[in-house]
């Protein structure tokens, strides 16, 4: 038997939508799908896809994407602030479906406006919560479709995670991260300002922007699993990653390059507004209380990022400045431009590969 799938070809809706979602491999992309699917499906007045941020002992809601009736889907850049998101204590109905292990949670506002939150759930902990937000509570048909469209967002994620995240932090790893550059510089044009390929669809609003690459070292981090253990190293680590998350904004990308380096592509317009945000998520494990360890400290070297450089040169520029500032007292932020412009770096010889220094 000859099927003929033609332009002309229609399928049903929710299938459609259920072959978009699976077509993605990658989570910003997946998000803004099951978003789409929800609102055409559902008709719900605003969706949102939540990341559940743990800070100390606190939890914090963080926006990461949204679509309502009248904007189509999108990322949420959020506020530059010193802010991680909105207490947790916000949203008690919420919070006692996190603490609870619950499926869903339901508020009913003063004006009648429903609001459904959908925590999904991988392996006992909830890291993103589905938000719909409708005038009116929905019947037993479209919660049904609602369960399944979280069911195969719920699915996939789990499968995306497998294959891009480290087990350890929940950190995206270093094969993702090196998918993610190579894109990033591949799909940049002479004279173009590069664009992490999650954002390309919002690059009008965002032209003046840079991107910037920033390698994370912990500070003696030997000294603590001599000291410690391997168990208090890896909650180090695990703590390090929480604060990553809470520091850096949703749409900045950060991954465990492996042992105790991380990485982070982030964007801004501005070499001072970059160091900005950096320095923030310094500042805020230089203050963090570690558990037994008490004191951590990391260094960080950034650089900006050229659509004419290969990864391996805009690597070993972030890992020299990274070199500069471990060597030079640790616990401080250092830039390769800045560190060349005053004669702190140089370079003697260079092909199309590599720089020595």
């Amino acid at each position: 038997m000859r099927v003929n799938l033609d332009k002309n070809w229609t399928m049903d809706p929710l299938l459609r939508h259920m072959v978009d979602m699976t077509g993605h491999r990658d989570h910003a992309m997946l998000d803004l799908s099951v978003l789409s699917a929800v609102q055409e499906l559902a008709h719900a007045a605003q969706t949102r896809v939540l990341t559940i941020v743990p800070v100390r002992d606190q939890i914090f809601i963080r926006p990461r994407a949204i679509m309502t009736v009248e904007k189509p889907a999108r990322l949420e850049d959020g506020l530059d602030s010193n802010q991680p998101g909105e207490a947790i204590a916000q949203f008690p109905e919420l919070k006692a479906c996190l603490d609870s292990h619950e499926e869903c949670a339901i508020h009913l506002g003063q004006d009648r406006t429903l609001t459904l939150w959908l925590p999904i759930w991988l392996k006992e902990k909830a890291h993103t919560c589905l938000e719909i937000v409708n005038p009116t509570p929905y019947n037993e048909q479209t919660q049904q479709v609602i369960a399944g469209i979280v069911g195969v967002y719920r699915n996939y994620q789990n499968l995306l995670d497998y294959s891009e995240r480290d087990s350890l932090t929940g950190l995206l790893n270093r094969k993702t991260f090196d998918d993610r550059l190579a894109k990033m510089l591949s799909a940049s044009t002479s004279g173009d300002d590069v664009a992490l390929p999650e954002t390309q669809e919002r690059r009008c609003a965002d032209e003046v922007q840079k991107q910037w690459l920033a390698v994370i070292d912990v500070d003696h981090f030997k000294k603590v699993n001599d000291r410690f253990g391997h168990l208090y190293g890896d909650e180090v680590l695990i703590l390090i990653a929480n604060l990553m998350q809470s520091s850096f904004r949703s749409q900045d990308r950060i991954f465990r390059f492996g042992g105790e380096e991380f990485v982070v592509l982030l964007r801004s317009s501005t070499l001072d507004q970059a160091r900005k945000i950096i320095e923030r998520f310094r500042l805020n494990v230089e203050n963090y209380p570690f558990p037994q360890v008490e004191r951590i400290t990391v260094s960080v070297g950034f650089v900006d990022i050229s659509a004419f450089e290969s990864p391996v040169v805009i690597l070993g520029h972030a890992d020299q400045a990274l070199y500069y500032a471990k060597s030079h007292g640790r616990n401080m932020t250092c830039h390769y431009a800045e560190l060349l412009d005053d004669g702190n770096l140089q370079t003697t010889e260079t092909n199309a590969t590599v720089e020595f220094f």
